[in-house]
């Protein structure tokens, strides 16, 4: 056989060492290819080939056996836009105000539906501790000197308020000559 393999790798134009090197290539693709393959279980049917309905079954482990289960899967945090838009739902939730209840929404409508007036007149606005008027007292005042209980300020004026001094001729005004005040002109009452 080997003559006929000489004679034929001589006919074809190979030498012997070549085809042997082809040949021994050849047969360790065919002895790994299983390998490669992740070791094909034996048995597996061909294509067409029913398999045999009398497969044998897989051991069933004694009871004294221990059967080690394979470690639960570690969740990872998913890093997509999906899972960052769930982390600023669940921020938002507490950074906005709770919704009202029907009951407290029905208590703030029947506040504003109770009979109240717009009255007009002048009451001064009283200077809070930062410097800036506080209108609230005024308004109060306003609407109790036309009978109502309170009132909360609708419209404001202002006015500035100076020594007889700075109308001298030939004075200068200084920063404590003048001073601006602050009325409450029109007030919703209750």
């Amino acid at each position: 056989m080997a003559d006929a393999t000489d004679d034929l790798l001589h006919a074809t134009g190979l030498n012997f060492a070549r085809a042997r090197v082809v040949m021994a290539g050849l047969a360790l693709s065919i002895v790994m290819a299983p390998i490669d393959r992740g070791w094909a279980q034996a048995g597996a049917p061909a294509l067409g080939v029913q398999p045999s309905a009398q497969q044998p079954l897989p051991a069933q482990p004694q009871p004294s056996q221990q059967i080690e289960l394979p470690p639960a899967p570690v969740e990872h945090e998913n890093p997509g836009l999906i899972n960052e838009i769930g982390k600023l739902f669940e921020k938002s939730k507490s950074i906005l105000p709770s919704l009202t209840s029907p009951g407290e929404t029905m208590n703030g409508l029947s506040d504003l539906a109770r009979p109240s007036s717009m009255v007009t007149g002048r009451a001064a606005c009283v200077m809070a501790s930062n410097g800036a008027p506080d209108c609230k007292l005024g308004a109060d005042r306003l609407c109790q000197s036309k009978g109502f209980k309170e009132g909360k300020s609708l419209d404001t004026d202002a006015s500035e308020k100076c020594s007889p001094l700075v109308y001298l001729p030939g004075h200068k005004r200084g920063p404590n000559d003048c001073k601006t005040e602050n009325f409450v002109i029109r007030a919703l009452c209750q």
